[in-house]
């Protein structure tokens, strides 16, 4: 199933037109023609089934012959990772934690951070891509980034993990939480935590947690406790 993503679309509508990009990308590049189905999800659970009626480049409209909404699941995955030196490492992360099932991320601005200074527009359009790549139908949220400073002053619910490089006490995540719950996984940049962060993380019951016996990478980190959070709950 080859599926589209607008947020403009609602249960209401009986017919959608796309902008004149998207218009021009089913009609020119994709060859579709009237009487074709087209799939939309707008990213809140809904999948859209559409037919073509008007095959321009300038305006494609559709007619929706039915609609399904999935459930959420029970349980919330938010990883909170500190962007990479390198910008094409973070980009992988989004695409890939997108795919597995994240529901939402916030880039973390943090002592050791190289990079402070991020700009999410291709963050978004990498998102939206993994999420109608992986046939999802909820789009996870993409934060603004913010400094560690502000996000401990954050009235944060749900489970919260650090995982971080010291030699301190630390559970593995896998053995840290029960199924069918929020999670906020805080992932650090390149060179870790400071100290000063790891204590006040642990000063607002963030509980420590490792990801096992190897050293990771922060992208592959929170590839791994995305996917760890994922394959309990299933």
């Amino acid at each position: 199933m080859q599926l589209f993503y607008t947020s403009d679309i609602d249960v209401t509508a009986t017919d959608f037109s796309f902008d004149r990009e998207e218009s021009k990308h089913i009609v020119k590049v994709l060859r579709k023609t009237e009487g074709q189905n087209i799939y939309i999800t707008d990213g809140r659970g809904s999948l859209y089934t559409s037919v073509i009626t008007l095959a321009s480049e300038k305006k494609c409209t559709v007619k929706i012959t039915d609609i399904k909404t999935q459930e959420k699941n029970n349980f919330y995955i938010h990883l909170v990772v500190a962007p990479t030196k390198m910008n094409d490492r973070y980009e992988w992360f989004l695409e890939k934690a997108t795919e597995i099932g994240v529901d939402e991320i916030t880039p973390i601005i943090c002592d050791n951070s190289e990079r402070k200074v991020i700009k999410t527009e291709r963050f978004d359009k990498i998102i939206q891509s993994a999420m109608k790549q992986s046939n999802q139908f909820y789009m996870p949220k993409l934060n603004e980034p913010i400094t560690f400073k502000q996000f401990m002053a954050l009235d944060l619910d749900g489970d919260l993990f650090i995982a971080h490089c010291e030699e301190r006490n630390k559970k593995l995540l896998r053995d840290a939480f029960e199924i069918n719950k929020k999670y906020t996984l805080l992932i650090g940049p390149e060179g870790d935590f400071s100290t000063k962060e790891i204590d006040t993380a642990l000063s607002k019951n963030f509980i420590p947690v490792s990801l096992g016996h190897t050293r990771l990478r922060t992208e592959t980190a929170a590839i791994v406790g995305c996917h760890t959070f994922v394959l309990k709950n299933e």
